[in-house]
């Protein structure tokens, strides 16, 4: 099983260019990202939406996954790319956002280099991505769905987000990710958080087939996928 999954991971990777080019800019890592993706099947992160192209346009098939708009229809008819880790919050580490927030931190290399990071983004139903906004990740028990069928809880009020159980550990390892190649500082509560949702819900083969292919595209992994996904089937042999 191990050598079948290992294989299928190396076709993605040949299906990608070998040409190196990391994006510059978040434009340019959203033009890139859907012919990376396009291999993979890959559906809306947070509701497991189905994914199709209109031209230029992603669109989420909301009755693949029994999605319903909470307030906002012509936004959730489109998918966008989200920052796992918000721009707003590495951004608030750097000292462009203290002497003029986002609009100065777009003449910030290291800003720009953080925010068109591929590792970092994922397809969201727009809608979701709106309402995320900001909001750090949590545990939300008896926070109700907003958002039809789909399983991500959001409490307003607190300003707290719980991700599907199947995301969370791929939630942790892009945040342990970004805190190692960019230095993001992440509370000792949220690093608790995280370490826990990495260990419950380890990578698969769908997330390494996707690390695999980013990877390829732009010349490095996030170790966190790369590394612990041989740890994991290592253990299941």
């Amino acid at each position: 099983m191990r050598y079948w999954l290992l294989f299928l991971t190396c076709c993605y990777a040949l299906l990608t260019p070998t040409t190196h080019a990391e994006p510059r800019t978040f434009s340019e890592a959203k033009r890139l990202l859907p012919a990376i993706s396009a291999g993979l099947g890959q559906r809306s992160f947070y509701c497991d939406c189905a994914i199709t192209r209109q031209g230029k346009k992603l669109i989420p098939d909301w009755h693949s996954c029994g999605y319903e708009p909470r307030k906002n229809a012509n936004r959730a008819a489109r998918i966008e790319w989200e920052h796992v880790v918000p721009a707003w919050e590495f951004g608030h580490q750097l000292q462009c956002w203290q002497q003029g927030g986002r609009q100065a931190c777009n003449k910030d290399p290291r800003f720009r280099r953080m925010e068109a990071d591929l590792h970092n983004l994922v397809p969201a139903i727009g809608e979701v991505n709106g309402d995320r906004s900001n909001h750090p990740f949590g545990l939300l028990p008896n926070a109700p769905a907003m958002h039809g069928a789909c399983p991500i809880r959001i409490d307003f009020k607190a300003r707290r987000v719980q991700p599907p159980a199947d995301k969370r550990g791929d939630i942790a390892r892009i945040y342990f990710y970004m805190r190692d190649r960019y230095g993001l500082n992440i509370s000792r509560q949220q690093t608790q958080l995280f370490t826990a949702w990495a260990k419950r819900d380890p990578v698969d083969a769908p997330e390494r087939a996707r690390d695999a292919r980013i990877a390829a595209a732009i010349g490095w992994h996030n170790t966190q996928v790369f590394d612990q996904y041989d740890e994991h089937i290592a253990r299941q042999r």
